[in-house]
């Protein structure tokens, strides 16, 4: 029976690089936002849902693609229009995911891990058998947020804050990295949990 793991942590809190980590050493890694590109392509079922919903006006002019600063605009301050938006893009994205673990499973992966930023908002650990935090403080969280989007504090905090805090999602997962030190140091932390938990790629 393959593993599934649910990998997850906060907005610039360096679950990217341990994503990376695991795919240097051959694990088979699914990844949420990926996916939630690849739904809205042009033609997809959820673009033309999104475009049907939204209007032509977030599409940009050159190649009809979905704008995603504009639609961003729109969904980020209002409420009911981001449920909406939700409601046609996170189906799509779990259908794409399952049938993406199916075929790993099927290819004989022995782990299969569920990049999933909002795992526990989203309510989406049923998709998965264990799950791991990559945590870092909230300090450090904001600086490398304004540092790697060229966000305000302001900006920075907001988007912090529309997601749950991290401390909360270390009393929800398995596994905890704590990413405030150096990329060896969470390295380490990595590898301990892969071997406690006998996971092989």
């Amino acid at each position: 029976m393959a593993t599934i793991l649910g990998l997850t942590g906060g907005i610039a809190s360096g679950k990217s690089t341990v994503s990376d980590m695991l795919l240097n050493k051959g694990y088979t890694v699914i990844d949420a936002d990926l996916a939630a590109r690849q739904v809205v392509e042009v033609g997809q079922p959820a673009y033309l849902a999104i475009v049907e919903e939204f209007g032509r006006s977030i599409l940009n002019k050159e190649d009809d693609t979905i704008n995603r600063a504009k639609l961003g605009d729109i969904v980020f301050h209002n409420e009911e229009m981001r449920k909406k938006l939700n409601g046609i893009v996170h189906p799509a994205v779990r259908g794409l995911m399952l049938s993406e673990k199916d075929q790993a499973i099927e290819s004989g992966k022995n782990t299969i891990i569920m990049d999933i930023p909002l795992l526990f908002e989203s309510e989406l650990t049923w998709m998965v058998d264990r799950t791991i935090v990559v945590y870092v403080d909230s300090e450090t969280q904001l600086s490398r947020l304004m540092k790697r989007n060229q966000f305000t504090e302001q900006e920075a905090s907001s988007r912090i804050a529309s997601q749950f805090p991290l401390k909360e999602k270390i009393g929800l997962a398995d596994a905890v990295i704590n990413n405030n030190g150096t990329i060896e140091e969470t390295e380490e932390q990595l590898e301990k949990i892969l071997n406690e938990w006998d996971l092989r790629p």
